[in-house]
């Protein structure tokens, strides 16, 4: 009674979500891990989600459509060295904090 038989497809359900929690272990609310690099340079990063609205990330996005296509399973994979993902992060965080910054009298 309430037993579920372990068949070959409910053991890879089981192994997917696992698999599926491990991938967002360690990622806070707000943010999405990602997976850059060429190759075996690749590196994971965790970065925050208004990235994914940003100009510059929507072109690393769409590389990586263009060089993996919509079928990617998993972690999202962007095709740049890891250099030069750092120096694309270090420009839109800039550009983010430009934006937040507050001007003239109401703060606009």
């Amino acid at each position: 009674m309430g037993l579920v038989e372990k068949s070959p497809k409910n053991l890879h359900l089981h192994r997917h979500h696992l698999q599926h929690k491990q991938e967002f272990k360690g990622v806070p609310k707000g943010f999405m891990a990602i997976k850059v690099g060429l190759g075996e340079e690749q590196q994971r990063f965790v970065v925050p989600v208004m990235y994914f609205n940003h100009p510059l990330f929507i072109q690393l996005l769409k590389e990586a459509e263009e060089e993996y296509g919509f079928d990617q399973k998993g972690t999202i994979t962007i095709p740049c060295h890891v250099e030069e993902f750092r120096n694309v992060r270090g420009l839109i965080d800039r550009d983010k904090n430009l934006h937040h910054q507050h001007v003239g009298c109401f703060g606009l």
